[in-house]
């Protein structure tokens, strides 16, 4: 579960609702200094995350010169959605979802998606035509199932929702986190956990548990692609992630002290690599 150093947006970071055909979505949109627009990019989180999973780099990308538009997808925190309804939340449906978002904030948007959210935004690559996105970088999303041990803890987690509510959850989830861990801004945490619709976590955790690999077809898109990780990672490894770039002739970026959620681990580093990867793809 990411863990954002904050849930309060920082000075010129707005929170917004984006209108869409597909509904209206919670976002957080940090725009450019006047006149200094390069281009936009939206942003979609992990499993259990939201918006707030990209908090620290927002004003970063957006004083680079791009607009920054993190998004909480459907049934995911502040975004309503179906409680109870799994085929909601299938992998076409939160692409279609993407593409919608994508249309709404206008252009060619990069697109960025961190784990769970890497595999949706790759399944909206595959169904979008070519000139939708300017780019896409997977952060810490693997090339398809999440490791044994991952989804070990997935389907436990989903088992758990079919029989306790949200809250019960919650409780079971902290007993088995590390002390260190489970106090830290708990009660927003929880807060947060409490607004995902339980169909949405089911839905996508068994996703994530099943997820084919689609590395080949991905490649053949004539889409500039990075692959940016921690230097740790259980749930992909970091040698699958390395093969996976390898396979999409994509950038590869490593960020040290990182585990799975470089984008609160090492913020700064982060933010640094997307934005030279971003200048890169916009100046070709």
């Amino acid at each position: 579960m990411s863990r954002p150093p904050t849930f309060t947006p920082p000075p010129g970071v707005d929170a917004r609702r984006l209108r869409t055909a597909r509904g209206d979505f919670a976002t957080l949109d940090a725009r450019p200094p006047a006149g200094q627009a390069k281009g936009t990019v939206l942003l979609l989180p992990g499993f259990t995350g939201s918006k707030e999973d990209f908090i620290a780099l927002l004003r970063p990308i957006a004083d680079a010169g791009y607009r920054a538009v993190s998004v909480d997808g459907r049934g995911q925190y502040e975004t309503r959605g179906p409680e109870k309804d799994e085929y909601a939340y299938s992998q076409g449906e939160l692409a279609q979802d993407v593409l919608a978002q994508s249309d709404a904030v206008g252009g060619a948007p990069h697109l960025l998606g961190h784990s769970l959210g890497g595999q949706i935004a790759r399944a909206a690559v595959l169904r979008a035509p070519a000139d939708t996105f300017a780019s896409l970088t997977l952060m810490s999303s693997g090339p398809a199932a999440i490791s044994s041990s991952q989804q070990a803890r997935a389907k436990m987690l989903t088992d758990a929702l079919g029989v306790l509510s949200m809250a019960e959850a919650w409780a079971a989830i902290q007993a088995m986190d590390p002390p260190e861990e489970a106090d830290l801004d708990g009660d927003v945490l929880r807060e947060r956990w409490l607004r995902h619709s339980p169909a949405q976590l089911i839905a996508t955790g068994k996703q994530l548990c099943a997820e084919p690999d689609r590395v080949t077809e991905l490649a053949a898109v004539p889409l500039r692609k990075h692959v940016v990780s921690g230097e740790r990672d259980d749930t992909w490894p970091v040698a699958w992630l390395d093969d996976m770039a390898d396979r999409l002739h994509a950038h590869r970026t490593v960020i040290a002290g990182a585990e799975h959620s470089p984008n609160t681990d090492r913020p700064a580093e982060t933010a640094a690599a997307l934005i030279a990867f971003w200048n890169r793809s916009t100046t070709g």
